[in-house]
């Protein structure tokens, strides 16, 4: 009888037994699922962030590329870094004219109305290559070509040089200090249209980079292929005061002219004198 309760005793410890072990596996089995759950969530947590994320670049606009700068930097007023080289000799077999030996003024004060803005004005430029005609436009620029017109009253260009040239873009003058810096003394702005182009023969004035489109002083310049991309890149930004008529061979010269580095560094300065001998002009 003692024998018999013994092993049921020993029957009741082993089924306790086995009753623990089968409810700690349970709880292990709960636990890995709990945390398999676990990690699944974060995962899908993540990717959903990740997804998120990624929409959210998808639907912003791409943003929009700024301006590289051209090739050829755009005719400037910007000031030198390094002083100016000098020329040796006169261009093209020339000779000094007299008035290069008188100091132009760069104080003058903005010009009255000189011109008749429903009439077009013919300037005789003349250079130590050649001599070449310009047709103003006063339709296109009324306040430039009325300071351009005012100037050449004074002669205020006789005895100036081109002071820039870059061969098959631009030759560049009107600077009474000869290095790029100067001017009259005023700025006058005629704001380009839309649509405006610059091809061959296209007289137009060189302004500071950060001024605004269609300002201008006295350098111009004188543009030697058709539409350069530099002259339109983000708009036009060059008043255009009229065109070559005669004489595009003499300009072709002067854009072939050998040059040398410049005081910004461009190697565009004419290694000789380039004259502005003298221009005349006159209603057509």
């Amino acid at each position: 009888m003692s024998s018999r309760k013994a092993r049921e005793r020993q029957l009741a410890k082993l089924a306790a037994r086995r009753a623990a072990e089968r409810r700690k596996q349970r709880r292990q089995r709960i636990i890995t699922i709990v945390v398999a759950l676990a990690l699944v969530i974060g995962a899908l947590a993540f990717a959903g962030v990740a997804l998120l994320g990624n929409t959210k670049k998808s639907a912003s606009p791409t943003p929009t590329p700024s301006h590289t700068l051209p090739t050829t930097p755009p005719p400037t007023t910007a000031p030198p870094t390094t002083p100016a080289p000098t020329p040796s000799g006169v261009a093209c077999g020339g000779t000094v004219p007299k008035a290069a030996s008188v100091k132009k003024p760069t104080n003058l004060p903005a010009p009255s109305e000189v011109i008749d803005p429903k009439k077009t004005y013919v300037a005789t430029m003349v250079t130590s290559c050649g001599t070449m005609q310009i047709q103003l436009t006063p339709s296109s620029a009324p306040n430039t070509v009325n300071s351009i017109v005012s100037l050449l009253q004074k002669h205020f260009f006789d005895g100036l040089t081109f002071h820039r040239i870059v061969a098959g873009f631009v030759v560049q003058g009107g600077d009474p200090v000869g290095d790029g810096t100067g001017g009259p003394g005023y700025r006058t702005v005629d704001t380009p249209a839309a649509n405006t182009t610059y091809p061959i023969g296209t007289v137009a004035m060189a302004k500071g980079r950060s001024e605004a489109p269609g300002t201008s002083g006295s350098q111009f310049f004188i543009v030697l292929s058709d539409n350069p991309a530099s002259l339109t890149q983000g708009g036009p930004g060059y008043a255009v005061i009229g065109h070559v008529t005669q004489g595009l061979d003499v300009l072709q010269k002067l854009g072939q002219l050998p040059v040398i580095a410049g005081p910004s560094g461009e190697t565009s300065a004419p290694s000789q004198f380039v004259y502005i001998d003298s221009v005349s002009v006159k209603a057509a």
